[in-house]
């Protein structure tokens, strides 16, 4: 969407040097500037920076200060940057102001063309706000289960396919992303409901969604599938650095003081995905994993790798990488 706004905006108003779209991620002392999208004159297509991206290559809030004004006054600001005019225009949602469009002009943008910017602005937020109600679970804003597949997908698309013996060695030496799933299960929520309430159930399950998004990074992928589980997709280099992951957000959730609860825990369990994996297919190795630690006295991380090796577990074997329902 983000694309097609800046496509839209480059056609609409008089030869701009580029529109694009800035978000802000990261957490709170931490936060970057993400290009979502990014289109000059010249160009083509847009550009934007990966979804993986290090955060550390990002530019700094501060990094550029008329940008950050607009976004924290909630403002358009103009301002002149050498030959060019730069106008600032701050992307809402119905939660907060996410972002900021930049639009770079060679004379200063008339009165009639702002409020064309505006315009289509207004229609961007309430397009929004419709991708939000169809995408996000209502209660916690996380990602839905319907936006689960296409995100898995992209992932397993960017794996090396099966190497024959006599390609081992050549690839040995390339770089592939490495991609894990992790099921978050609340240990004990059916007893959280029964003593306190459904509403107070709700309320751990948006606390622990905020939880989520303070401990993993902006990029990974956060889910709420349904009553008390949780889905995670990140990209990670190897297991160890998925499983310091899962365990940090595990002690964050033991040490938190959730109102009139207390201390609840969760049980976790984790899978790499693999080239030619099936979404329900992953989802079952790390379902298996989250199953072996309630039964191993809940309040743990288990890799379903590791409990494959350690023979506490068989490998699923399975006709073919589809499965008919």
């Amino acid at each position: 969407m983000d694309v097609t706004l800046v496509t839209a905006l480059r056609d609409l108003l008089e030869t701009p040097a580029s529109v694009a779209i800035y978000r802000c991620v990261g957490e709170p002392g931490q936060q970057r500037w993400l290009t979502r999208a990014r289109l000059r004159v010249e160009d083509t297509v847009a550009t934007a920076d990966s979804l993986w991206v290090d955060p550390d290559t990002l530019p700094r809030l501060d990094d550029v200060p008329r940008r950050l004004q607009s976004l924290k006054e909630r403002a358009v600001i103009q301002d002149r940057e050498g030959s060019q005019w730069v106008t600032y225009f701050p992307l809402a949602t119905e939660r907060d102001v996410i972002g900021v469009l930049e639009l770079h002009t060679a004379s200063r943008p008339r009165p009639a063309s702002q409020r064309l910017v505006t315009s289509v602005l207004r229609i961007y937020h309430n397009f929004q706000g419709l991708l939000d109600y169809s995408e996000r679970d209502t209660l916690t804003g996380l990602l839905n289960r319907k936006t689960f597949d296409e995100s898995f997908l992209k992932a397993v698309s960017e794996l090396p396919l099966r190497a024959s013996a006599a390609q081992d060695e050549r690839r040995q030496a390339e770089v592939h992303p490495r991609y894990w799933l992790g099921v978050l299960d609340i240990d004990h929520f059916k007893s959280i409901n029964d003593r306190f309430g459904h509403l107070i159930g709700d309320e751990v399950l948006l606390l622990l969604s905020r939880l989520m998004r303070s401990t993993f990074r902006f990029n990974d992928l956060l889910y709420r599938f349904g009553g008390e589980e949780f889905v995670v997709l990140m990209r990670c280099e190897n297991e160890e650095d998925a499983a310091q992951a899962f365990e940090r957000f595990r002690h964050n959730t033991e040490h938190y003081a959730f109102p009139q609860v207390g201390r609840i825990t969760v049980s976790i369990g984790f899978t790499q995905i693999r080239a030619g994996d099936s979404p329900a297919g992953a989802f079952e190795r790390a379902d298996k994993a989250v199953y072996h630690a309630k039964g191993a006295g809940r309040n743990q991380v288990q890799s379903h790798a590791t409990l494959i090796a350690q023979g506490q577990m068989s490998e699923a074997t399975h006709l073919s990488d589809v499965e008919l329902f």
